[in-house]
């Protein structure tokens, strides 16, 4: 290579190495361009249908987001506060029963074996010095998930910040991230740009399937159950279901706590059905629609997951499909179609030149003198 090219790769492996120090808010910045293209297919729209500027068709967009979010607040809300105040009031009674079964279960053991002494309950003392560690631990622990909670909600502000200003001039934005490529491959960079939107676009529109999915097989299983608000439960299912993983669990917590309110066995027949429809949506439905919509093989979808999780924590595992999708399509079209099909092109226009050129006097002269 020449040195150009040498300073080049050192420029640009100094530079992947500042990115991997400052990875979480690269995903950050990841996660409001995602969020901005989402968004942007709702602003054009908008912006078409009124005849409006961009500005006031991003407003309008980010009004109509946040009365969906409200509505969605309304219909989850109230019934899971009305039912977690029963659940509250339900636990003096049992921790009653509990205390019932234990001493129901200590003079059971003393009449089976009169010889032993069962002194299961310690001394107030013992309890003392058994809490004090473990209070102490409790409130560091809280500690802890307040710091955490408060840099939750700055980066979750950072990123609503971001989108907004991503929404309001994205081709400013889009320019200035073209500037970081030469100036030779910039239009190239624009296309790849261009089918990586496309690929967002359809990767959120395979999750809005996979939603439904999951949602209207979760309605269907609580109706047969018997659990109460089945479709706040289907609801909360379905929007869960954009976190992969972590989503189902959280959003099976509601609906089984609203079952052991009426009995033990239907919430472990919710527990089931919870299971059921999380293998069925990770492992058959969610890869045949994402190998449809973006192309994603089911192995590779599975793959990814484990993949940005390990390197990139809870995050990583939020944003495993879009980071996926996003580094198929430039590894398709910047290094596979850009690199290695001009390679094969230029082998084969080298070997088809060296066909078509006239032969030189010595090769004619060496080759008559071998016939003759």
């Amino acid at each position: 290579m020449k040195l150009n090219h040498w300073i080049g790769f050192l420029f640009l492996t100094i530079a992947l190495v500042i990115l991997w120090q400052f990875r979480q808010v690269v995903l950050l910045i990841f996660t409001a361009v995602v969020l901005a293209t989402s968004i942007n297919g709702l602003v054009r729209r908008i912006g078409r249908r009124l005849a409006i500027g961009r500005k006031i068709a991003v407003f309008a967009a980010i009004n109509l987001l946040l009365l969906a979010c409200a509505a969605f607040a309304a219909l989850v809300m109230p019934p899971f506060i009305s039912q977690f105040g029963q659940l509250i009031q339900l636990l003096p009674s049992g921790f009653s029963r509990l205390l019932r079964a234990i001493d129901r279960a200590i003079d059971m053991l003393e009449r089976w074996f009169p010889e032993q002494d069962f002194e299961l309950l310690p001394q107030f003392s013992d309890i003392l010095q058994q809490v004090g560690p473990v209070a102490g631990q409790l409130v560091g622990n809280l500690f802890e998930f307040f710091s955490n909670s408060v840099l939750t909600a700055l980066q979750l502000l950072l990123v609503v910040v971001l989108t907004v200003m991503f929404l309001s001039d994205p081709k400013a934005y889009r320019s200035l991230t073209l500037r970081l490529f030469p100036a030779t491959y910039r239009p190239r960079a624009d296309s790849i740009l261009a089918e990586c939107e496309k690929a967002l676009l359809n990767w959120l529109r395979g999750i809005f399937f996979n939603s439904i999915f999951v949602a209207t097989l979760c309605a269907i299983g609580l109706s047969i159950l018997g659990v109460q608000f089945v479709f706040a439960n289907a609801l909360l299912a379905g929007v869960f279901n954009f976190i992969p993983n972590i989503g189902p669990v959280l959003s099976s917590i509601f609906p089984i706590s609203v079952a052991l309110i009426d009995s033990f066995w239907q919430a472990i027949g919710v527990i089931i059905l919870y299971v059921v429809v999380q293998n069925l949506e990770t492992y058959w439905f969610s890869p045949m629609v994402m190998h449809r919509q973006v192309s994603l093989l089911p192995a590779i979808t599975l793959i990814s997951q484990l993949f940005f999780t390990t390197f990139f924590g809870i995050l990583g595992l939020i944003l495993a499909l879009p980071l996926a999708v996003v580094s198929k399509t430039w590894f398709e079209e910047a290094f596979v179609k850009d690199v290695l099909d001009k390679m094969g092109q230029d082998s084969k226009k080298e070997r088809s030149v060296s066909k078509t050129l006239p032969k030189s006097p010595e090769e004619t002269d060496s080759s008559v003198g071998h016939f003759d």
